[in-house]
């Protein structure tokens, strides 16, 4: 029989289905009217406020803070340190580790403070105890470890006090030998070869991605063959069957990243191309077989190397000397900037392709290195016609002759834009605002997976008495701050200036709009 009528128009919808109310949602109540259909998730409504006791409906007081006990002991706040403190601390505790045998807990001596950890006077030595006691604070800490905190005598620029600060190696000339590492027990002992590279590396010996990448490879080949793994009762190896007793892990963890990170620390910060590499080496030694012997790692490791270096820089260059050369044609003025190996091998071999009197090249250079006084001599050698000129001189030429660009790169980043020597920036807007094609080599393996679109946030420090001194930058970049004053009397004496700072950077960012095309093996 039909349900008996019923007012609400869903009631006889509602009667004929098996539907049935769901409270999470709605709730639904019969008999069905206009106003007992609610939502069962709507908040129900706040209760009035309760009356004061007095009938005045005034709202209560509220409740006094308890003031702390009186034998509670505050700390004072920590006293904000400027970067050059907090610099100075840091040097200062590494002192106190390297001197204490790495500050282990209890192994301190008396009055040395919790876990045996000393703080370092310059002037002094190893000072009194950091107890709670009489410790001195952590200012006047930073203050003893660096006498010269006057913000006047700080010679970092604040836009670039975030990098590496240049560190002579004739300064430090016993960590860059070696004979302060074995200070503490926590310091790895590194072999020869290592420790003379980072020598190389600190005075601008080698420079070039491709020249720092292959000297670090080839010294790794020297360590591999050298190699010999740690006895299972040496303490450097607790060899009981776990990970340790990988010769994989101990290559890695014991030979291979404690170099990388000297070199990296306190040598000369990385370059793309080291970094690449690296990462390669890391990869070729955590792909090889666990049970393989440590004569046949060290060979496939050695050999694994040699190809890298072969087809990745050998190889690559050959090819990119044929895709490049290609552009170059009867009559062309060429201009390249600096001393890019890439490009000298280009030149070179256009040069007896289509012979070194068919073309004309214009290098420009600039201080304080002047790396192209070498690049000029060896194409005026091989019997090319050549040009030298410093980069205040640019402009002249490029807009009269110049009808190519050929630049080197330190690195290429991932949206196109390059990262070679100082200058380069310069040297391809002048030579887009003359509608002048720029070509730049680079190889592969120095393409980087980031994204950068200034030069200050990742960039590198050089030597600043090279800037100073004129004589110092044509002596070459192994001066001296003593040879400069000795030689030049105008700025020799710039340190002791206050309110004079000097900056000094190795790299630009030159962004992707100036540059035309981008040669590598691969093509253009």
């Amino acid at each position: 029989e039909d349900p008996p009528t019923h007012p609400h128009p869903l009631y006889h919808i509602y009667a004929r289905s098996n539907l049935r109310p769901v409270a999470s949602s709605f709730d639904l109540r019969f008999p069905l009217t206009q106003h007992n259909i609610t939502m069962a998730d709507e908040a129900p409504p706040a209760a009035a406020p309760a009356p004061a006791a007095d009938g005045t409906g005034a709202k209560p007081e509220k409740k006094e803070k308890k003031a702390p006990p009186k034998d509670l002991v505050i700390p004072p706040k920590k006293p904000k340190l400027s970067k050059a403190e907090r610099r100075a601390l840091q040097e200062a505790q590494r002192a106190a580790k390297a001197a204490g045998g790495g500050g282990k807990k209890g192994g301190g001596g008396g009055g040395a403070g919790k876990g045996g950890k000393k703080k370092v006077d310059v002037h002094k030595g190893e000072a009194g105890s950091g107890g709670a006691g009489g410790g001195s604070s952590r200012k006047a800490a930073a203050a003893a470890a660096a006498p010269a905190v006057d913000p006047s005598m700080d010679k970092s620029l604040p836009s670039f006090s975030h990098l590496q600060q240049y560190r002579d190696p004739k300064h430090f000339e016993e960590e860059f030998s070696g004979i302060s590492l074995g200070a503490s027990n926590s310091v790895q002992n590194f072999h020869p070869a290592v420790l003379s590279l980072g020598m190389q590396y600190a005075s601008g010996t080698i420079r070039g991605g491709n020249a720092r990448a292959k000297a670090m490879l080839r010294t790794f080949q020297q360590v591999i063959r050298d190699y010999e793994p740690p006895a299972p009762s040496s303490p450097s190896s607790s060899r009981g069957g776990g990970k340790e007793d990988d010769v994989r892990h101990d290559l890695d963890h014991r030979i291979i990243k404690p170099a990388f990170q000297y070199w990296t620390t306190k040598c000369r910060p990385h370059s793309v191309s080291m970094g690449n590499a690296f990462t390669f080496l890391k990869l070729a030694v955590a792909s090889l077989d666990r049970d393989m012997s440590v004569e046949e790692v060290k060979e496939i490791l050695v050999d694994t190397i040699d190809a890298y270096i072969h087809e990745r820089i050998d190889i690559a260059d050959e090819a990119i000397c044929k895709h490049g050369s290609s552009k170059i044609v009867d009559g062309d003025v060429i201009l390249t900037y600096g001393c890019s190996s890439v490009v000298e091998v280009l030149l070179m071999d256009a040069a007896r392709e289509k012979g070194a009197d068919t073309f004309r090249i214009i290098v420009v250079d600039s201080r304080p290195l002047l790396e192209g006084r070498a690049l000029v001599a060896r194409l005026a050698d091989a019997g090319i016609e050549c040009t030298y000129i410093l980069l205040n001189a640019l402009s002249y030429v490029m807009m009269r002759e110049v009808t190519k660009v050929f630049l080197g790169a330190a690195a290429l980043m991932s949206d196109g834009s390059v990262l070679s020597r100082v200058g380069t920036a310069c040297v391809a807007l002048m030579a887009r605002s003359n509608n002048i094609p720029v070509l730049v080599c680079c190889e592969t393996y120095k393409i980087s997976n980031r994204v950068q679109l200034e030069s200050i946030t990742v960039n590198e420090l050089g030597n600043p008495d090279d800037v100073i001194s004129a004589s110092c930058a044509m002596n070459g970049a192994a001066s001296t701050a003593a040879d400069c004053k000795q030689i030049d009397s105008v700025l020799g004496n710039w340190r002791d200036i206050p309110n004079l700072k000097v900056l000094s950077l190795l790299y630009d960012l030159t962004p992707s709009e100036f540059v035309s095309g981008i040669v590598t093996e691969m093509g253009i």
